[in-house]
Order: C-alpha cells, then structure tokens, then sequence
C-alpha cells in the first residue's frame, strides 16, 4: 500500500480502493429487487423494518484489523504561540490568587492632591509608601459628624506629637446610595478649612493599607504661613473620581 503525505481534510474512504486491492474486504452481491418491495413501500413501519432488515441481509462489521488508522499530531512552531496571552492569563491567576499586579492607580476610586506649592509628585510617592505611616484613625461606620469630631481630635493630636504620615481610614461607601460619603468628607476636610494648611499631599492607601478604602496624609511641621500662600501659584489640586 502506498503511503500518502498527511492531510487537514477527513477522508475516511480513502483507503478502501486499496483495501478492495488487497482482498481486505469483499462486496455483497447484488440481490435481484423483488417487485413485491415496491408495493410495500407505503405500508408502515413493518414493512420499513423489513426493507432495512433485507438491504443489510449479509453485511458483517469491518474488523478493526482492516481499517486503516491515521493520527494527526500538529505542533506549531514555537514562533507562531501566542506568548501575550499566556503572560495575561499568568498575570490574571496571579491577581485572583494573591492579588499580585493590581493597582488602585488604575481604578476610578483613587484620589490624591497637594497643597500649597507641592509637586504632584509628592502624592505618588505617598501612594507607594515612600513616607512612613506613624498613626492611624478609624472612621468607619461613623456617622459624618461624629467622624469630623474624631477627625478633629486625632489631626490635632498626630500635628502635637509631631506624626508626619497618618492613615485615615473611612470605607469606600460601597452602600451608600449614591456616593461614598465619608470619603468625599474626608477630602473636604483636608482641602479646606483650617487643615489645608497643614496638609503637604494625599492620597489613596496601598491595598495593603485598606486601597481606596483609607487615606495617606502627610503633614507639616508648621501650618503655611500667610505670605507662603500669596506667593504660590499652585493652588490645592484634587483629584476625585
């Protein structure tokens, strides 16, 4: 039997000219058609049956022994894999697992800002842990005008005892109806007010920190002075999605 270069198409008779060659398998003989058949076409599901039973009247099943087998094994060059993917799906087992790779950066619940004469970038760094947290305040489930008391009093006490990086923490308002109220409040309080001038920059916390559930602060040793902010250009910025 010739051998045949491998194909994509599926062409499962194509072996049986050489098997008939071969003597593999034999033909049935041709049966005379009997006229009785024509007139019980129409006669039911016996006769059908009968019919069936008749045309397949010495067909035998082909042994596996005879059948001729052919497995197609393609691998694609290495070239040609798709490597983008396979690190997306990587990144993606990694996120769900451990949460390796996600950034609060990229998420609309992020916020920062600066005062004044303060480089954005100051921000930033705050975001990636570049100043130390000395203090926390949890506001959670307060409230907002017991929150602002409680506020109040800790800002006072981190600026007394001389904390710079403080974390505030205040929920992301997932069940608030329309917006995170003490997050929004939160802001305020920082941008306006008596405490603006102490703050130099904000911003969301790390995940590890509570993400957008919790604020940096980094404060001054000493308030702005008056002619400090006459002379600055740069007004408070607020980033708040």
């Amino acid at each position: 039997m010739k051998s045949r270069k491998p194909s994509l198409t599926y062409t499962p008779f194509e072996e049986i000219k050489e098997l008939l060659k071969a003597k593999s398998i034999s033909l049935r003989e041709n049966h005379p058609v009997h006229e009785e058949v024509h007139e019980e076409v129409h006669k039911g599901p016996e006769c059908e049956e009968k019919l069936f039973n008749e045309a397949m009247e010495g067909v035998r099943p082909i042994s596996r022994e005879n059948c001729v087998e052919r497995v197609f094994q393609m691998d694609l060059p290495e070239g040609s894999r798709n490597r983008e993917d396979a690190e997306t799906l990587a990144r993606l087992v990694d996120l769900i697992r451990s949460g390796i790779g996600f950034n609060i950066l990229d998420t609309p619940e992020y916020i920062e800002g600066t005062g004044y004469n303060v480089h954005p970038e100051v921000a930033r760094r705050l975001h990636r842990g570049d100043f130390s947290i000395q203090a926390h305040v949890d506001l959670h489930g307060l409230i907002a005008e017991d929150a602002r008391e409680v506020f109040e009093k800790f800002l006072k006490w981190a600026v007394m005892t001389g904390r710079r990086g403080v974390l505030i923490i205040h929920g992301r308002g997932l069940s608030s109806p329309a917006e995170p109220v003490l997050k929004k409040k939160v802001v305020e309080w920082l941008t306006h007010g008596p405490w603006r001038k102490w703050v130099i920059a904000y911003a969301s916390a790390r995940s590890c920190d509570g993400g957008a559930g919790a604020t940096y602060v980094l404060l001054r040793q000493r308030p702005v002075s008056k002619r400090l902010k006459t002379r600055s250009k740069r007004r408070f910025t607020t980033f708040f999605s």
